[in-house]
């Protein structure tokens, strides 16, 4: 008995909601000096399988590369510009940021709670009504999956579109045709898959460096656009009024001007997106639980800002909303930029966003072959969960998972021959499908979980259940516009029609039914793949204990029950 006292600890003791019951507690007799990294992931249940490589700055690297703010808002600007024009980008901007916040806050208080790379997913699981936890994590993790999977290759197919807009540009003659698009992307699809497949330390080495340029180069075109308009030269005003700009709502849908805002949202959802990376990461990063949050709220709060910034200067210099959404050219934003930019100019932005767009896809990679490897390790994926989950022995990487995500990806990029409305669901399907993950924990921890949350290091005190009330209330508002069509009647064709409901419904349909069919007999929720005392010595078990008021949760959690699945 001797031999575990020096390392006997009940998880009640960890500032963590964990999956294990009270009293039990995590102990590995080849490993008895943890850290307070592996103490709280052996305490939700798991092994420590990364090197801790990341910290705050690197963590946060990783998510501004995946968010990505120039490429993102270059990409997406069809959405954003074309549905409420200027009004939906600079207001509009704001009213959607706050509800973006609320999520991005919701989550960073669960990360803190919950640091594993299987995020959202382990959550629903933990807090959801007992009996319920398999189900919330199967739907949870498997949007969230579909989000993750189609990241990279819509942010690839905006970069490859913008690369070839800027031929298109110096020879007008030429028009990318849709092999030549899909071959492009598929090759930036195949180098990130490399360069997220190296060890843990060049990752954040490579992610330092495209954050870096990232916040570099949105500042430079933020001074670019503005400085070198030649409006003038065209015999307008160097830039629009402010009545204009804020005020003049674009007809781009079928629909009343409020909900052609909301449809705008589109834009600010998908670009903002990224946020969630550093919860994935969490694994990676030393000093998780309170490292990971602060990264979250970092990311939102960086990308917010900058965001908006980037807003008012393509508000404030557009010169026809029209000839942006109509242009041979093929790219709205090169579009914009050939509208009121020397030629010399456009090209040298469009070349900077396809660089920055490059890094974002990059991030992209590396955060959804985490999401893919944590799904795996709990065998969400069946019998392909074996090969999935497998963490390279040279690199301490889930190689696998990435390359699985590749295949899966360039698979997804076929869309492209389905014509613009086709590929531009991969957009939608990002947002609908990240925020419905989003908010599926954050919804459950707002009205459904009782005192089955402790809270970790940081955490929202007493703003915590209602910023994730106001939070459960936008996503849900959202969720249905997102699907919405931009019109309506006899113009609702299949070109026109919005196919985010099928692609992502279609998908979460068929794992629904999936799960009643068969895998509800086999899948139980996040799998603990730790030694536990309880496994080992029964007479080494201490009995869980009532958490004092200064240990950092809302109330004191059951103790005394045993259970090994959710």
């Amino acid at each position: 008995m001797d031999r575990f006292t020096s390392r006997r600890r009940s998880v009640q003791d960890v500032p963590v909601t964990s999956i294990l019951a009270g009293g039990d507690v995590p102990f590995d007799p080849n490993h008895p000096n943890w850290t307070a990294d592996e103490e709280v992931l052996a305490a939700l249940g798991y092994k420590a399988e990364f090197k801790r490589e990341f910290g705050l700055m690197t963590t946060f690297a990783v998510s501004f590369a995946v968010l990505g703010l120039l490429p993102s808002f270059a990409s997406t600007l069809y959405y954003g510009m074309g549905y409420a024009g200027t009004a939906g980008m600079t207001w509009g901007w704001v009213v959607a940021l706050t509800g973006i916040m609320a999520v991005a806050a919701s989550m960073a208080e669960i990360c803190s709670s919950m640091p594993t790379s299987g995020g959202l997913y382990y959550a629903a699981a933990v807090l959801a009504p007992p009996g319920w936890g398999p189900f919330a994590a199967w739907v949870t993790g498997w949007s969230n999956w579909l989000a993750q999977v189609t990241a990279a290759p819509s942010i690839n197919w905006g970069i490859a579109s913008m690369t070839l807009a800027a031929k298109s540009i110096t020879d007008p003659s030429f028009h990318a045709s849709d092999y030549q698009v899909f071959l492009l992307t598929s090759a930036f699809m195949i180098i990130h898959a490399f360069m997220a497949s190296v060890p843990t330390r060049w990752i954040a080495n490579i992610n330092s460096f495209g954050s870096i340029l990232n916040i570099m180069t949105l500042i430079i075109v933020l001074i670019m656009i503005p400085a070198g308009t030649n409006r003038e030269e065209q015999g307008i005003s160097k830039f629009n009024k402010d009545s204009a700009v804020w005020g003049d709502i674009y007809k781009g849908t079928a629909y009343p001007d409020g909900i052609s805002v909301l449809m705008s949202f589109i834009a600010v959802i998908w670009t903002m997106s990224g946020y969630d990376s550093p919860f994935h990461l969490a694994e990676e990063c030393s000093n998780a639980n309170v490292a990971s949050p602060r990264a979250i709220v970092l990311t939102g709060a960086t990308g917010g800002v900058f965001g908006w910034f980037l807003q008012l200067v393509v508000a404030y210099t557009v010169v026809d909303i029209d000839g942006v959404l109509e242009s041979d050219i093929g790219q709205p934003f090169a579009a914009y930029l050939a509208q009121c930019m020397s030629q010399k100019m456009v090209l040298a932005i469009l070349s900077l966003t396809i660089i920055a767009g490059f890094f974002m896809g990059q991030g992209a990679m590396i955060a959804a072959s985490r999401v893919t490897f944590a799904y795996a390790r709990d065998d969400c994926f069946g019998p392909a969960s074996g090969f999935i989950k497998k963490v390279h022995p040279l690199t301490s990487t889930p190689v696998n998972a990435v390359w699985f995500n590749a295949v899966v990806g360039i698979g997804t990029l076929f869309l492209i021959f389905g014509g613009e409305i086709a590929i531009g669901a991969l957009f939608s399907i990002g947002a609908l499908a990240a925020f419905f993950s989003f908010a599926t924990p954050i919804f459950i921890r707002a009205f459904l979980v009782g005192d089955r949350f402790r809270r970790g290091p940081w955490h929202l005190g007493k703003f915590s259940i209602p910023i994730a009330a106001y939070a459960s209330a936008f996503v849900l508002l959202m969720i249905p516009i997102l699907c919405l069509p931009s019109v309506v009647g006899k113009d609702l064709t299949a070109e026109t029609m919005n196919w985010t409901c099928v692609v992502w419904g279609g998908p979460m349909a068929f794992v629904t039914v999936w799960w009643f069919v068969s895998a509800k007999h086999w899948f139980k929720g996040p799998k603990v793949n730790v030694d536990h005392m309880i496994h080992n010595r029964t007479d080494a078990v201490l009995e869980g204990k009532p958490m004092d008021s200064d240990s950092g949760s809302d109330n004191a959690a059951p103790v005394g029950e045993k259970k090994t699945e959710l």
